[in-house]
């Protein structure tokens, strides 16, 4: 089998198979979300680092507006013509996602995916929380899905699963290379082996993640002091069953409130 050592994210038909199995679940979550926690009906949509827009796409299909960003060129390119393709506008645009502006405030943001530990530095991750303040409006939400690590429990080492879609077939296996938790860098690999009828290739990479535990995301969550945890649950994403972090949690969906601007003087 050929062996590619690139990054996953310049590959975005096959990162939208393989992280698109749950996207009816987080469809139905965003939504259930929009509907039980936001002060007004949620019409506009926001998600920073989209990727290639599955999300984005499939809210659009329910009539609703979107924006989105993202680091990466490809997969914006790769979510456009996936509105073009359907007679959408262009919905996506590259930015840092620690520093951009949205051309008009969203109901309801959301990164469900872990995607924010991209964010290598505590000045990085409050300058995400800023311009979040910024794009979304006050009452409005922000679901941020981010895989924190236990301090009290043994942290999970890897994870493997597939994903098809026609002849295309996907096996996904990814694994702990390094933990430093006084860096707070963590270092994960990740393949992806493809399976064509015209043949097979693996595509090896690394993921550098920045890592919170319960009380780091807590303490950057409060910095600003526009944020506030209304709910919290697993990746199952079941809006019937929230879930108390503890010292033991990992994969862990909150439900932000965006707060006034305190008052000074």
């Amino acid at each position: 089998m050929q062996e590619l050592n690139e990054s996953i994210y310049d590959h975005p038909k096959y990162y939208d198979l393989v992280f698109g199995a749950d996207c009816a679940a987080e469809t139905k979550f965003i939504l259930g979300c929009a509907a039980q926690y936001s002060s007004r009906p949620a019409k506009r949509f926001f998600e920073p680092a989209c990727g290639t827009g599955r999300l984005l796409y499939s809210l659009a299909r329910r009539g609703h507006d979107v924006d989105g960003l993202d680091l990466n060129p490809k997969a914006i390119e790769f979510c456009n013509a996936r509105f073009e393709r359907h007679g959408m506008p262009h919905r996506a645009f590259v930015a840092d996602m620690s520093d951009f502006k949205l051309r008009k405030k969203a109901d309801v943001a959301f990164n469900t995916i872990n995607s924010f530990r991209h964010l290598s530095s505590e000045a990085a991750a409050r300058g995400h929380f800023e311009s979040m303040a910024d794009a979304v409006r006050v009452g409005g939400l922000y679901l941020l899905g981010v895989h924190l690590t236990p301090t009290q429990a043994i942290p999970s080492e890897g994870e493997s699963w597939s994903a098809r879609r026609g002849h295309l077939t996907v096996n996904t296996h990814m694994w702990t290379n390094a933990r430093d938790p006084k860096r707070r860098v963590e270092r994960f690999g990740i393949r992806f082996d493809i399976h064509r009828p015209s043949g097979s290739v693996r595509i090896v990479d690394e993921l550098v993640l920045r890592s919170y535990t319960m009380r780091q995301m807590k303490a950057l969550i409060d910095h600003s002091g526009l944020w506030e945890i209304v709910e919290t649950f697993d990746f199952g994403y079941d809006l019937s069953d929230p879930i108390t972090v503890d010292a033991t949690s990992e994969d862990v969906v909150y439900v932000l409130r965006r707060r006034r601007a305190p008052t000074t003087g």
